[in-house]
Parts: C-alpha cells; structure tokens; sequence
C-alpha cells in the first residue's frame, strides 16, 4: 500500500530558478494530500504527473506567502478543470478571512464548494480523519501563528494465519471481524481466540510536516518515532542568531530534533537563497543524524524509506 511524499517546493521566501517555495504532496493509498501551496505548485504537480482533481484535502501551515500564495490559482484551476467534488482546507482561522473575499471575486462560479476547517495552532489535536489516516496538527513556534502536520496511518487489520482457519473451518463471511481482533464464536458456542487465527499486523506508518519555526524540543513527543520527519532548516550552523532572530532552525538543529525524536529519517528543506551549495545543509545535519536527506523539487520519499 502507498505511503510517500512527493516534494514539490524546498526553497524558503524567494524561489530560484532551481527551487519553489513549499508545496508537498502524500500520497496514502491513492488519496492524496497537498501540504502547503506555495507559488509555482501547479507547475510542480505538472512536471511531477500529480492529477489536481485527486486533491481533496489542502493542509496549510501558517499565511506567509511562500506557504500559500499557490493557493488561489489552484483553486481556479480546480474551477476551470470542471471540478465538482468539495475541496476542504485546513488552517489558521485567518485563512478564510484572506481567502474568502478572492474566491468571491475571481471564482464565484465555481461548481464546487470550497470549505475551511480552523485549527488551533497552539495545541496539538486531530484535524482530519477517515478510515485510513488520522492528521493532527503540531504547534510550531514561528513569526506568525503556525503549525505543522502530523500523518499517521490507522492501525492496520491483523493478518490471516491460513493453515489455521482453515484447521478450524472458519467461514469466510467471519474473517473481517478475525482480521479486526475478534474472536471465532462457533454455532455451537466454541470459541477459537484470535492469536491463533491470526499474525500481527505490519506497524501504522508515519509522515511528520514541520514547516517554519525555531528549534523547539516541546514538539520531540509529538514526532517520536516516525517514520519520516520533514524539518525546516533555512540556515546553516553558522547563521544560527540569525535563525533565532527569524524564528527559524539550522541544519544541525533538525538534525537534533530528528536524534532527540528517534525518527527513522529526516529530509530538510526550506533551505534560505543565500546558500548555493545544498550538499552543506546535509552534510551538517547528518554529523548529527546520519539519515538525513535533502527535500530536493521532484524528490519522492516513501515509507518507510530505506537507503543504503
């Protein structure tokens, strides 16, 4: 089953001609979730064959720019392309107060309904579910009320032992409820427990998205263990006071984040327009955190990642 992010933009405030501010793309068994929606995202999810009519599911991070001024020229695409289907978007509360009066203007005929879902940027709690996925949002400490996104897949069925069903005769109108964790109850009132009917399950995979914000430890047990951790790291070690200033991380500093958490993998990305050399944020992080990659434009991660 798919589980792997797609970057679309690794670049902070300004976009080069090799970089696009923040967008990424996960995609959780062909239901795919954009993160963030800064400019040039469309062209993005063009060069890199995403279907815009497979997104239904908007997640931003905080209202500066870089983060979401893609957002109302996707929106108007989705129009043009004929979309029918509700289009949900999760953020801040201000996110509506800015977004609401450009819809009403550029696209007050859209066939679709565009809906806001608030989150509190301040506490961590579950923003959006289905029968896969559970999202919660993780408080940031940034300029401007921020918050990152947590993606965590629900604890998957237990797997069928078959020499043992098939042992004892279960029906197989009684295996959805096996693969759930129930017991067999016979028509005759035997009961065969479920450890011997089943194998455990493959462990709930996880996707981390921490977008701007300074080094911050508070969010170590909100991330631990996953998976794959996203992490800003717009400056090297060597602007790290102007990190602070900014409320920004380093390299290093996602790096320690990542080892603090125990995460499997880190890929770093928003990397600051005064830097050239993108290889020196990974070799800083990864004297750190040696599974360390970079959020390259085009890069896909899946989950879990292994690499050699």
């Amino acid at each position: 089953m798919q589980f792997s992010v797609t970057v679309l933009g690794s670049n902070s405030a300004l976009p080069t001609s090799e970089r696009n501010p923040t967008a990424q793309v996960l995609n959780v068994s062909e239901r795919f979730f954009l993160i963030d929606c800064g400019e040039g995202t469309q062209m993005q999810m063009r060069k890199n064959h995403i279907r815009f009519t497979r997104i239904n599911h908007v997640f931003i991070s905080h209202l500066h720019g870089d983060h979401c001024f893609g957002l109302m020229g996707f929106i108007s695409t989705l129009g043009l392309l004929g979309r029918t289907n509700d289009l949900h978007i999760y953020g801040h509360v201000d996110l509506e107060m800015v977004y609401r009066p450009q819809l009403n203007y550029f696209s007050k005929d859209l066939k679709f309904n565009v809906k806001f879902h608030i989150v509190n940027t301040e506490v961590s709690e579950t923003v959006y579910e289905d029968n896969k996925i559970i999202v919660s949002s993780i408080p940031l400490k940034h300029r401007v009320p921020t918050c990152g996104y947590l993606f965590k897949e629900k604890n998957p069925e237990l797997h069928i032992n078959k020499s043992s069903v098939d042992y004892y005769n279960i029906p197989i109108k009684s295996i959805p409820l096996i693969k759930k964790g129930s017991d067999y109850i016979g028509e005759d009132g035997s009961l065969v427990p479920n450890h011997l009917l089943t194998k455990p399950a493959r462990a709930a995979r996880s996707y981390a998205f921490c977008s701007d914000t300074k080094y911050s430890e508070e969010i170590i047990p909100l991330i631990k263990d996953v998976d794959l951790l996203y992490h800003e790291a717009t400056f090297l070690s060597d602007n790290e006071n102007l990190a602070e200033k900014t409320h920004h991380s380093t390299a290093r500093q996602a790096a320690q984040i990542a080892a603090k958490a125990k995460v499997k993998l880190l890929i770093i990305g928003h990397f600051s327009t005064r830097y050239k050399d993108m290889t020196l944020f990974e070799k800083e992080a990864r004297e750190v955190f040696p599974a360390t990659y970079l959020a390259r434009e085009g890069a896909t991660f899946d989950i879990p990642y292994l690499k050699d």
